[in-house]
């Protein structure tokens, strides 16, 4: 049996069930906290069609999820830093880690639904700190590092992860601004929003040559390319929220008119997405026959789907567009379709892995007899 590796979180409890869930946390992908994104928005579109029941017990589950992960994270950085620098290295990987903002973020806004509004702002703390570090230094490693390829090799979905923890600090100012007519949380809000706006454009001009002038195979061509759509929907969100800030601040007047009118562009943009994002999906597995398993990527089906259905019932709302309040009352429940066949995959992966680890048990008893 493997030895543990010897460092103060692994070490603790030296076993054979730590053993594989150490490999487990070695090899955390940096967009493990998708979950909480995807559980946290799906539990705030259900709070907005009325079925607060079941929108309390997401909210908890995610909550639950983010502690786990990010106890799964601490451990990774102390006992395997190379592996997670490494990471962090990788453009292709790299971009995963904003999920730590976003997932702070959709989960703050969530818990400031439940009144809890001390919370949203040591999250939204956090995931400013957090954001400020990966907003530099990501773009930083990429560019000042020498490589053997191109960097536009590694563009993927992932990347629009950018935009999307970006817009989520957005949401989280301009939601602080409302409640407390903070001006300078507001003009923070709308800087979040317009940076997001301009970073969407950077980064969907750099996906899309990559998939244009590179081969797309079944494997690179991975549910991340959701956060195209997702992205867009963020964005509309966070629109709606800027909107909803008091109209008598200086930076509401100046801007709301764009805001308004850019925030429904890209609700229509994310729209027309769907389907061809879809038609990808049966390229893939149906076409190019890729197994369809359980995979970290799926949340990022998951949540733009979530993330579109609360952004049009906001946005809706807010311009009186009932159309938009339609469909995003219908996407909810499609959102939460889809949260249930990614957890059922999930459930199948972890049962997998529990019955490899009491074979791997029951050869190890019979060696030692």
């Amino acid at each position: 049996m493997p030895s543990v590796n010897r460092q103060p979180v692994a070490a603790a409890v030296p076993s054979g069930s730590l053993v594989r869930l150490d490999a487990v946390v070695k090899g955390f992908p940096p967009a493990a906290f998708s979950f909480v994104m995807a559980t946290g928005i799906l539990s705030t579109g259900l709070w907005m069609v009325g079925h607060g029941a079941l929108s309390v017990v997401l909210m908890w589950i995610a909550a639950a999820a983010g502690v786990l992960l990010s106890v799964a994270l601490v451990w990774r950085a102390i006992s395997h830093p190379g592996t997670l620098m490494a990471d962090a290295n990788n453009p292709a990987k790299a971009f995963g880690f904003f999920t730590i903002v976003a997932g702070a973020n959709v989960m703050g806004l969530r818990l400031e639904i439940a009144g809890m509004s001390a919370a949203m702002m040591v999250l939204a703390s956090i995931a400013a700190v957090v954001w400020v570090a990966l907003t530099y230094g990501i773009p930083a490693s990429m560019l000042l590092r020498d490589r053997s390829t191109p960097i536009l090799h590694d563009a993927n979905g992932s990347w629009f992860l950018w935009v999307v923890g970006t817009q989520s600090l957005a949401n989280a100012f301009a939601v602080f601004a409302r409640n407390t007519h903070n001006d300078l949380a507001a003009v923070g809000a709308t800087a979040a929003w317009g940076i997001g706006l301009v970073l969407y454009l950077l980064v969907s001009t750099l996906v899309t040559l990559r998939m244009l002038t590179l081969p797309n195979r079944p494997e690179t061509l991975s549910p991340t390319y959701w956060i195209f759509m997702g992205a867009t929907a963020i964005t509309v969100l966070a629109g709606a929220n800027v909107l909803s800030m008091p109209g008598d601040l200086a930076i509401s007047i100046s801007t709301h008119t764009f805001v308004a009118g850019a925030s429904f562009v890209l609700w229509a943009l994310g729209m027309w997405w769907i389907p061809l994002l879809v038609l990808f999906g049966i390229w893939r597995h149906v076409m190019s026959h890729y197994p369809m398993g359980y995979e970290t990527g799926l949340w990022a089906i998951v949540f733009p789907l979530g993330m579109m259905s609360a952004a049009s019932i906001s946005f809706g709302r807010g311009e009186s567009i009932s159309v938009m309040i339609r469909i995003g009352e219908v996407g909810v429940w499609i959102a939460a379709a889809a949260w249930i066949g990614t957890i059922a995959l999930m459930l199948v992966c972890f049962a997998r892995w529990l019955r490899a680890g009491s074979r791997s048990l029951a050869a190890s008893t019979q060696g030692d007899a």
